[in-house]
C-alpha cells in the first residue's frame, strides 16, 4: 500500500520525535535504544528502516547519534549503564573475594606455624626443667629405667603382660 507525501511526512516526524525520545533515555519497560523499539514507538514496520526504503536515511542517523553518545561515554538506555555498572562491581568484588582468600590462607598458614612453635616451646620447657616427682612427669619426659631382674614389681607387670611381651623381655633366666 503506498503512503501520501503528507503521510510520509507524518510518519518522519513521528520517527524523529520518537528517536529524540529514545536518546534521551525515556525508554517504555521491556523495550531497548533500538531501531526494534524506534519502529514500535513510531508505530512504523521495522522493515522500513532497511534497505532502500524510505526510512533508511532515519535508520542512519539513529545509529549515528546513538554511537556518537555511546562513544561519549554517555548511554541513553538505563539498563545497559546499568548492565556496564553491575559488571564492574562484579569484578571488584571478584577481586576482593580473591585477595580475602590469600589473607585466609597467609593467617592459616601463621596459625599453624605459631602453634607448632608454642608446642615446641612448651615441651622443650616442661622437659628441661627441674625433675619433678615421679608420679607428675609428663608421659613425654619420662624415660622410664627397667628395675633390675628379679624386682618384684617388674615380675608382677611382667606376669600381667603375658605372652605379649617381645622375646627376652622382663623374663627371668
Amino acid at each position: 500500500m503506498r503512503i501520501s507525501a503528507a503521510q510520509r511526512t507524518e510518519n518522519e516526524n513521528r520517527i524523529r520525535a520518537s528517536m529524540d525520545r529514545l536518546l534521551r533515555g525515556e525508554i517504555q519497560p521491556g523495550g531497548k535504544c533500538d531501531i526494534k523499539t524506534l519502529a514500535t514507538e513510531a508505530a512504523v514496520d521495522r522493515s522500513a528502516f532497511y534497505g532502500t526504503s524510505p526510512y533508511s536515511p532515519l535508520h542512519v542517523a539513529f545509529e549515528r547519534r546513538l554511537n556518537a553518545m555511546r562513544e561519549a561515554s554517555q548511554t541513553p538506555d538505563p539498563r545497559e549503564a546499568q548492565i556496564a555498572r553491575l559488571k564492574a562491581e562484579n569484578t571488584k568484588l571478584k577481586e576482593r573475594l580473591a585477595q580475602a582468600a590469600q589473607e585466609v590462607d597467609q593467617l592459616t598458614d601463621f596459625r599453624i606455624q605459631a602453634l607448632a612453635r608454642l608446642a615446641a616451646q612448651h615441651e622443650e620447657i616442661t622437659c628441661s626443667a627441674k625433675p619433678p616427682p615421679q608420679q607428675l612427669r609428663s608421659a613425654a619426659c619420662r624415660r622410664p629405667e627397667p628395675p633390675p631382674s628379679g624386682h618384684a614389681v617388674f615380675d608382677e607387670r611382667a606376669q600381667d603382660l603375658g605372652d605379649r611381651r617381645p622375646p627376652g623381655v622382663g623374663r627371668h633366666p
